[in-house]
Order: structure tokens, then sequence, then C-alpha cells
């Protein structure tokens, strides 16, 4: 996720701005009157609310409802110190480890695993939910960084376009490359873009660390648009957006297509974009949550990371970050079950590859695409 700038109109930010609750102005003056020189007795201070605070990236977002129920259950305020983008935020984290903003991180993900856990800024926390989730999530074997939610980057197309034009669309990522589709795909500079970093990892890990560079060449010389941002590649190069772009495809997420239904105006029985879900043509995103090291309420910290992995928000999750849960007893909102299909075979890179080879393979990119 992350990684996670506000890159479509389902991630948005739901304000955790909360009332202050309405101070009781009674004045006690006509009771000291009332009770000559008496003084009343001291009004016992109400019981001070504890705060637990959840760093994370600017894309988090929680309905109302599961936050109330969260402050209900554990009688804790929950505050969130947003910290930028996935990557703005990690860095956050590890730079103030000898004090710690927080007590929970959310938002790392499998791109940036291995990092976090090199520095230590998670301590160990084996939650008793963890049993029920399944453990192609569970990638950090120590129990210090615990898997939240999950979601693929893929190409999605504008089907109207290609009706319109007779064209089938592209089965496998060697497809785009071909005459038919030049210049019809945009995708996000994997240097400024989270979906352009996975797209990338995508083709690293279908053509190897020897031969994707091959590939992206191939996909300069068929006109392959290259733009800095998931915003400008969605809203203005793609042809199914408002901006009526001149590429029909675009590196988005697997999930845009179920929102592009669940908002589409005037509404339509079915989205006007699918994603492409051919072997290896998606990069799934893990995303985690851990006890930041040094924590000085480990038992609150605790309480918010079971009420991360409980149904309640994990049920939150698809409709609040466009993201899939990782329990999977969470029921999925129907607009998910219908336009949403997971890809069979999701490109999968190991964490501490990724984290070894990362910016060496994004140099790479940038020599052939940006040369």
């Amino acid at each position: 996720m992350h990684s996670h700038a506000i890159e479509h109109q389902t991630r948005k930010h739901v304000g955790l701005g909360r009332c202050l609750p309405a101070v009781l102005g009674t004045s006690v003056l006509p009771l000291i009157l009332l009770a000559g020189c008496a003084a009343p007795a001291a009004e016992p201070s109400p019981r001070e609310t504890r705060t637990v605070t959840l760093m994370t990236h600017d894309s988090f977002a929680i309905s109302e409802t599961a936050l109330q129920e969260f402050e209900a259950a554990t009688g804790a305020k929950l505050a969130v110190l947003e910290s930028g983008d996935a990557g703005a935020a990690l860095n956050k984290a590890i730079l103030t480890k000898q004090a710690p903003l927080a007590d929970v991180f959310f938002g790392v993900d499998n791109t940036f695993l291995a990092r976090a856990l090199e520095e230590g800024v998670f301590e160990t926390y084996a939650s008793p939910r963890l049993d029920s989730i399944p453990a192609e999530y569970r990638l950090d074997p120590g129990n210090r960084a615990l898997p939240v939610d999950y979601g693929d980057v893929c190409i999605n197309y504008d089907r109207d376009w290609f009706a319109a034009h007779s064209l089938d669309v592209p089965g496998s990522l060697e497809d785009l490359a071909e005459e038919e589709y030049r210049g019809l795909l945009v995708v996000e500079n994997p240097f400024t873009s989270s979906p352009g970093l996975a797209f990338l990892l995508a083709t690293v890990a279908h053509f190897g660390p020897d031969g994707f560079a091959d590939y992206w060449g191939s996909l300069k010389s068929n006109g392959t648009v290259v733009v800095d941002g998931w915003e400008t590649a969605y809203y203005t190069n793609f042809s199914a957006s408002s901006g009526k772009g001149f590429q029909p495809m675009v590196v988005s997420y697997a999930t845009s297509p179920a929102f592009e239904f669940l908002y589409a105006d005037p509404p339509r029985d079915e989205p006007p974009t699918a994603s492409l879900l051919g072997p290896e043509m998606c990069f799934r995103q893990i995303e985690f949550a851990g006890i930041l090291a040094g924590t000085e309420q480990r038992d609150l910290a605790e309480k918010l990371v079971e009420f991360l992995l409980s149904r309640t928000f994990q049920e939150d999750i698809p409709l609040q970050m466009a993201m899939f849960p990782v329990n999977p007893d969470a029921v999925l909102p129907e607009a998910f079950l219908r336009f949403a299909p997971l890809p069979a075979e999701p490109a999968v890179l190991a964490p501490e590859e990724i984290a070894a080879h990362r910016e060496e393979w994004m140099n790479v990119w940038k020599g052939v695409m940006l040369s």
C-alpha cells in the first residue's frame, strides 16, 4: 500500500478530528451563596483518558463507526499520526526509533518490510489472531510485523475503448510490447509512485533481474507513456476516467473497477473498467502493522494491534482503503465480490530480495525509460 499516497478516489482520508466534549459550565457561585461561607466540596476530577498513537501513511482511513467501537472497547482515544507516503512514514519511524513518536506503526508493505525489520523498529507481538491469518501473508516469522491487508497492482483497461476498436485485451506482459498495443499504456515513474514501483517489481519477478531491462526497452519502443503519479496517469491519461485521455490502459489497483462501479454517475450495471489478471501481470502488496519498539504503552499498543486484526477493522478496510483484509472470515462488500477478482498468479518477490536490489532495479529502469 502503500506507498499509498491518496491515489484513488476511494483512498480518501476520513478525517479523524473529533468533536471535543462539551464543557459543562454550570457556575458554582449560587451554591456558595446558599451555603453561606462554606465552600463546596471539590468535584472529583474526571478520570484521565489515555491516548494511543498510530503512525501511518497518508492513505490510512477508518470509518467513524469502527473508530468509536475501538475507543468504547478500550476507553482510550486513537490519535493518527500521518507521516507521508509509506516510504516516508517508515523513514520517520526509523529516524525516531530512539524516541518513538507513536505506539504502533501501520502501513509498511512487503517492498519495505525487510528494511523495517533490519532497523529494529518493532517489538515482537504474537497476537492470538495470527492463527486465523493464512501463512502466505505472514512474512515475518518473528512476529514483529503482523499482516493487516493486501491488494494487487494491475493494469486496468477501458472496456468500452477495446470493444469500440474490436481489439482483444493483452493476455500477458509480453503482449504489451506488440505493435497492436502501441501507445496504449500509461505507467507511473517508480521513483515517485507506489503503483509504479509495484509494476516494475512485477516485471522483475516475471522476466528476472537480467531480463526486465530489455522488456522495458521494448515497452518504450512501443510508445508506453510514463508520468510521475497515479492521479495523473488515471485521471488525465486514462481514457476511461474523467480526463478522457489517450491511453486505454493504466497501471492501477485491481480494486479500482469495483469503485468505478460504486461511484458511477449515472449508475451502471458493470464498471467501465477491468483489470488484466494474466500470470504475473499484477504485483501483490501486503501491508503490516507492528508495535513500535520503546513504546511506554505496551498494553494499549497490543489492544490497537488486536483491533487492526479484528473483524470490525478488517471489514472496514475494503471501502476505506481499497485493500483486502487478511482475515478470510471478514465479509467483503458486494462490489468487491463482483468486480475486484484476485489474480490467480500474482507476481511475488521476497522482501529480502526487494530490499537488496530495489534501488538498483529502479536505476536500471531510469536508465532505460528516462534516458
